[in-house]
């Protein structure tokens, strides 16, 4: 199926996004939207998938891929609005929305205040991670580290060590990430979308991968349980790419969810 990259201004923003599937009105339109540190490519398998009888519209988030970086630390609320403009700017008639981890968080907090009928999660994110004790000793141990360093070493060495044990400390995503990308990564791991579930009237599919580490199986059900319509199909075996982990199984579940009437 062809495919056509375009970019779009919104807000002072380029918007780098993919086009593929049916052209006519009667098309229904998937809005597919990518991870963490991921681009619209990482989910090109599933826009190929979908992108015979749908039209999909990929988009590179702000701040990954061509498109560009938020200008502030954006939360989950602040690119959730930018997503709702780029729909109505592009001119997406009920769009569908199908989020991949980060991508995950949009699609739920777009399908708890707008009319949608369909969303796919696909080991989304969106449930505060538990944190144990050693995980709070490294926060706290940091912070405190942030104040005494600069006193002792001076605020150009002491601040030097800090980014170096701030690099360290934190996951490849986090250490991947410019500055700002960083700072709005801390945010938006820290936002628990919970109790915007219930409020979502879309008919919901979840797929997930029973390994999954980033976004564990039990968030999977928590989602089952809040959001009124939801149902949660997993395999054995796969991450958190569930979709590239079990390709086959993914086409045939997220085909037969979305192309049935």
């Amino acid at each position: 199926m062809q495919s056509e990259e375009k970019n779009i201004e919104i807000d002072g923003l380029t918007i780098n996004y993919e086009v593929s599937g049916p052209d006519n009105q009667d098309t229904p339109n998937v809005l597919l939207m990518h991870g963490w540190g991921c681009d619209h490519t990482t989910v090109s398998s599933i826009a190929n998938a979908l992108n015979q009888k749908l039209r999909v519209y990929n988009v590179d988030l702000p701040g990954h891929g061509k498109s560009s970086e938020p200008p502030t630390p954006w939360g989950v609320e602040d690119f959730t609005s930018l997503m709702e403009k780029f729909v109505e700017t592009v001119g997406i008639k009920n769009p569908i929305p199908v989020g991949h981890s980060f991508g995950g968080r949009i699609s739920i907090l777009m399908s708890s205040r707008n009319p949608i009928s369909k969303m796919v999660l696909v080991d989304a994110a969106g449930i505060k991670p538990k944190r144990n004790i050693k995980y709070y000793v490294k926060v706290y141990s940091f912070k405190t580290a942030k104040k005494i360093l600069p006193l002792l070493l001076g605020r150009k060495y002491g601040g030097k060590l800090i980014q170096v044990w701030r690099g360290k400390a934190g996951s490849a995503d986090y250490r991947n990430s410019s500055p700002i990308m960083r700072a709005v990564m801390s945010r938006c791991v820290n936002e628990d979308l919970k109790s915007a579930m219930p409020s979502i009237k879309a008919s919901t599919l979840l797929i997930w991968g029973e390994n999954d580490t980033a976004t564990p199986l039990s968030d999977a059900k928590t989602m089952e349980k809040l959001i009124p319509d939801a149902g949660l199909v997993s395999w054995q075996g796969c991450g958190h790419y569930s979709f590239l982990d079990n390709p086959i199984a993914f086409r045939s579940v997220i085909r037969n969810f979305l192309f049935s009437e």
